[in-house]
């Protein structure tokens, strides 16, 4: 697998100053929450979801959750499970690789007895989105994790959903997030990356963001990752990977707000990719993206594979960012001090900058740098026609 791996090589090589490196399902887990990207959730009920699966690893998808839990109906549950046994083995008889596959279940009994019945064709999952987590729900799902790994023979990992009104709640909030730290940091190599359930944290105050407006303009849910990326995200070697919210819009909106892409990136043919942008509700998106980054997030949780190539866009690091990252990080600059980056516009400071160079070049290595003079335009316009 490999971000942009969809596209010609002559195109990679016109878009990219360093190109994205492979990885496979079993890379280290640090290169695997890097690379998540965006990951596309599917309904577990879908009768094609073999097919579905290897259209959009096509498309440049490299991580897929199938879902037991809240994309299905209770009565569903049974057909579904059947289903992505059936699917699963659909899948171990083809050649092209799969991207990362994750289930996300309902219960801990889910685990084990999934893995027992996916028998062989557990190779091809990568582990379980545990949703609702808490320390004391989360317990028994990593429990579950475990034994199952055990008696399948086979690494899974886990990725936790923060979603429970415990951890909304601000009485709650600080005891809520101190078990999910002493949780996960107990389960280390096993869980990969922490997810964010936005959806839910608005549906415990009756609330639902429109498409003009990103998770960072609802305050409360705003304060919640706040706080999530505070205790859970830190760069001091107890942290771990947070991905993006999910973003619930990818058709026709009547807007109350004027467009928020701005047209300098776009000028000339990329007009009109701006103006499919707008009309698909994507400026949010996109500027969503960037409050993610900005925030201390990496990746981000999809429900259209319309949403797969701007999030990739946006995850490619610039030649800016990474001529700085390089500056910073280089060995004669250990002791520390300030400079002028290279590219003359800012200062780089090498202790307070240390721990952003390093993510940067983490990221660098997944999903690439730019070639100087190409802009996320570029990227997206390519990840798109791909």
């Amino acid at each position: 697998m490999r971000h942009f791996g969809h596209i010609a090589p002559a195109e990679r090589e016109r878009l990219f100053h360093k190109e994205p490196a492979t990885f496979t399902a079993d890379s280290p887990p640090r290169t695997l929450a890097a690379a998540l990207g965006a990951t596309l959730y599917s309904p577990a009920t879908r009768p094609r979801l073999a097919d579905d699966v290897h259209k959009q690893a096509g498309r440049g998808v490299v991580s897929m959750v199938l879902c037991l839990e809240d994309s299905i109906s209770d009565a569903e549950v049974p057909a579904a499970e059947d289903n992505l046994v059936r699917q699963f083995a659909e899948l171990e008889g083809r050649s092209a690789e799969p991207p990362l596959l994750f289930v996300r279940v309902r219960t801990p009994e889910q685990i084990t007895e999934l893995t027992r019945r996916l028998g062989s064709s557990v190779r091809l999952l990568s582990g379980f989105v545990l949703p609702k987590f808490t320390e004391e729900r989360g317990i028994k799902f990593l429990e579950a994790l475990l034994a199952a790994e055990t008696a399948g023979g086979h690494r899974l990992y886990a990725m936790p959903v923060l979603e429970s009104p415990e951890l909304l709640h601000l009485e709650t909030r600080r005891e809520t997030l101190a078990g999910i730290a002493r949780t996960v940091g107990g389960y280390r190599d096993r869980v990969l990356a922490l997810r964010l359930g936005v959806t839910d944290f608005c549906s415990a105050y009756g609330l639902r963001r429109p498409p003009d407006m990103t998770a960072y303009d609802v305050h409360i849910v705003a304060s919640v990752i706040a706080d999530v990326v505070n205790v859970l995200g830190r760069s001091d070697g107890t942290g771990f990977t947070v991905t993006g919210p999910v973003w619930e819009y990818f058709k026709v909106q009547e807007r109350m707000f004027k467009p928020q892409l701005r047209r300098s990136p776009f000028l000339g043919e990329a007009e009109e990719l701006r103006t499919s942008l707008i009309e698909h509700d994507m400026d949010g998106l996109l500027r969503e993206i960037a409050l993610d980054r900005a925030n201390g997030l990496l990746g981000k949780t999809c429900i259209h594979p319309s949403h797969v190539a701007p999030v990739h866009a946006l995850s490619v690091v610039s030649h800016e960012e990474y001529s700085d990252a390089q500056d910073i990080l280089r060995p004669e600059r250990d002791g520390g001090g300030v400079m002028r980056s290279s590219y003359t516009n800012k200062m780089n400071e090498v202790k307070p900058h240390r721990a952003w160079a390093e993510r940067t070049l983490q990221r660098a290595e997944v999903f690439g740098v730019a070639r100087a003079g190409i802009d996320f335009v570029d990227l997206l316009a390519a990840g798109l026609s791909g």
